[in-house]
C-alpha cells in the first residue's frame, strides 16, 4: 500500500505523502512500556517497526511526526504488552523487504492485509482492522461495479490487494491498469484525468472524499468482487513477537481502548466481533 513525493498534489495529500525516512521516529521506551502482560516481564529489547506513512488516515507524516490510526493502535498494543518499540517511515517496498529479513526491523505496521500468499513469507498478529477495497470515481460516472472497469483506465498502488484484484479482472499486462508506488500518486492520476477510477482500501478512499468535497468523488462498494480483508501486524517468519502482542491486542479490544481509537479516527463504532472471529 504506498512511496514518492508528488509536489503538485493538494495541500492535504502533500502532508500525507511527505516521506519521513529522515523524520523523528515514534518511540515508546522506558517507563512508558508499562503494560500488564506478565509473560513479557524482563523483555528489555526495543522492537523496531517499519511503516509506509502515505496512507491517511491509517499512517501519515505531519511535519516530522508519524500519525494515524495504525500508529496509535501500535502504541496502545505495545504499552499493554509492556514492550519498548520504535517506528520508522521506510516506504512500502522497503518495509516488506526489511521485515522479511528481520534484522533491522522486527515488525511492520502499515495497513497490511492478511493474505494466504503473504503468509508464505511472513507471520502476522491476530487481525486488528476490517477493510475492503472500493472504487472511487467522479459523480455521474457510468462505472457501477468492478466488472465495469475492464475497459477503463484504473489506478492502483503496486503490490496491494487492489493491484491483485484488478489484475485478475483486467488481465495481466493490461496497460490500462496503472500501477503506482503510492495511493497518493494513484489518486493524483485520477485528479489529473489520467485514470477513470482508483481502487483502494475503503478507509483511504472515504478519507480522501471527505477531505476533498469540491472534487465531487464518490465511492462504490462491490461486495461481489471485493471481499472483506483484515489487517495484521507483520513479522518475519518464525518471529515470537506475534505471541507477545496478540494477548495485548485482544486486551485493548476487550477493555474499550480499541473502540475509542476507532471512533476517534473514523467517527463510528467498529465491529470488534468480526475481528475476534476472523481467521
Amino acid at each position: 500500500m504506498k512511496k514518492w513525493l508528488a509536489s503538485a498534489i493538494i495541500t492535504l495529500m502533500a502532508v500525507v505523502i511527505v516521506t519521513g525516512c529522515g523524520a523523528k521516529n515514534n518511540e515508546n521506551t522506558g517507563s512508558e512500556a508499562s503494560g500488564n502482560n506478565a509473560s513479557n516481564a524482563g523483555d528489555t529489547k526495543t522492537y523496531k517497526f517499519a511503516t509506509d506513512a502515505s496512507y491517511a488516515p491509517m499512517e501519515f507524516m505531519d511535519k516530522d511526526e508519524l500519525k494515524g490510526f495504525d500508529i496509535e493502535f501500535l502504541d496502545a498494543v505495545m504499552k499493554q504488552a509492556g514492550l519498548k518499540y520504535e517506528v520508522a517511515n521506510t516506504g512500502w517496498d522497503a518495509m516488506l523487504e526489511s521485515v522479511k529479513q528481520g534484522t533491522e526491523y522486527q515488525g511492520g505496521v502499515s495497513s497490511v492485509s492478511i493474505t494466504d500468499d503473504r503468509k508464505q513469507t511472513y507471520d502476522y498478529s491476530m487481525p486488528y482492522f476490517e477493510s475492503r477495497n472500493v472504487i472511487m470515481v467522479k459523480e455521474g460516472s457510468e462505472i457501477k461495479s468492478a466488472t465495469d472497469l475492464k475497459d477503463k483506465k484504473v489506478a492502483v498502488q503496486t503490490g496491494t490487494t487492489a493491484d491483485i484484484l484488478m489484475t485478475k479482472i483486467m488481465g495481466n499486462g493490461n496497460t490500462d491498469l496503472k500501477k503506482f508506488d503510492s495511493n497518493a500518486v494513484a489518486l493524483m492520476e485520477l485528479d489529473q484525468g489520467g485514470a477513470d477510477a482508483v481502487v483502494a482500501d475503503i478507509a483511504i478512499v472515504n478519507y480522501y472524499i471527505q477531505t476533498n468535497p469540491k472534487k465531487k468523488y464518490i465511492s462504490i462498494e462491490d461486495n461481489t468482487n471485493f471481499s472483506p480483508e483484515y489487517y495484521g501486524l507483520l513479522f518475519p517468519k518464525g518471529s515470537d513477537l506475534a505471541a507477545k502482542v496478540d494477548p495485548a491486542i485482544k486486551a485493548i479490544i476487550d477493555n474499550g481502548t480499541y473502540t475509542e481509537l476507532y471512533k476517534k479516527w473514523f467517527g463510528e463504532e467498529p465491529n470488534t466481533a468480526n475481528l475476534l472471529n476472523a481467521k
